[in-house]
């Protein structure tokens, strides 16, 4: 069996001895780093709704005729929108980041990579 086929440009294999592990301990392994990315996006995601939360339950005081009445100031249904745009946009969002950061201070290629085209391509 070759383990070492990860040449290059990848993120894995992390470690050097990493290739020494068998594949059921590398997978082990690899369940345990996705498991802790899911946990960190649930707990990210629960902070991230709170604070909407949060904005979208201020209140303000409106005098119409001399009488006081309680308004929310956000659309309840815009945010939630919004959040589901920014929802599905995001995986493109980070491909486009993470390539920027990947290519910084070197040439640019043209046609060759992620562009705006990309992003903008998946919106419509």
């Amino acid at each position: 069996e070759d383990v070492s086929a990860c040449r290059g440009d990848y993120f894995f294999p992390l470690f050097h001895a990493e290739t020494m592990l068998s594949r059921g301990a590398r997978s082990v392994l690899y369940l345990l780093a996705l498991v802790y990315a899911f946990i960190g996006v649930s707990i990210i995601a629960d902070i991230f709704m709170s604070s909407i939360e949060v904005i979208t339950s201020t209140k303000k005081d409106v005098v119409i005729d001399g009488e006081t009445i309680t308004v929310h100031v956000w659309n309840d249904t815009v945010a939630n929108l919004t959040l589901m745009a920014l929802g599905s946009s995001a995986p493109e969002i980070l491909l486009a980041v993470v390539e920027a950061l990947w290519q910084l201070g070197q040439e640019p290629e043209p046609g060759k990579g992620l562009g705006p085209g990309t992003i903008v391509g998946s919106a419509a």
